[in-house]
């Protein structure tokens, strides 16, 4: 079992930066790739970012070059680091781990852009 627990969030203007955390506990020894998802309101959870075990990176087309993903492997840690906002980037975002070929799930942090 795989516990996360995300920090940060909130409102932001259009163009301002905000700083997502997500800190694993539990079997984090098995965790193989940790990333971000988001759902906004009438859509499905679409994948954000996501950084493995061997430090490669990958990121939706759609925050590319805005988003950047930071794995911190000793302290468990992953952070999503979020500049140029835009109001469609307005929705929960969940933090994800992939350990043991299940997928765990923070309980999700509020993103709003305000145009």
């Amino acid at each position: 079992q795989v516990q996360l627990v995300e920090f940060g969030g909130g409102l932001v203007q259009t163009g301002g930066s905000l700083r997502l955390s997500c800190a694993a506990s539990g079997s984090i020894f098995s965790i193989s790739a940790m990333g971000w998802y988001r759902s906004a309101p009438g859509k499905q959870r679409e994948f954000i970012a996501v950084a493995t075990r061997g430090g490669t990176t990958n990121y939706a087309d759609s925050v590319k070059g805005r988003f950047t993903i930071t794995r911190d492997k000793a302290k468990n840690t992953v952070t999503l680091q979020m500049n140029s906002l835009k109001p469609e980037d307005t929705a929960v975002y969940y933090c994800n781990a992939f350990s043991g070929g299940v997928d765990y799930w923070g309980q999700g942090t509020q993103v709003t852009v305000s145009s």
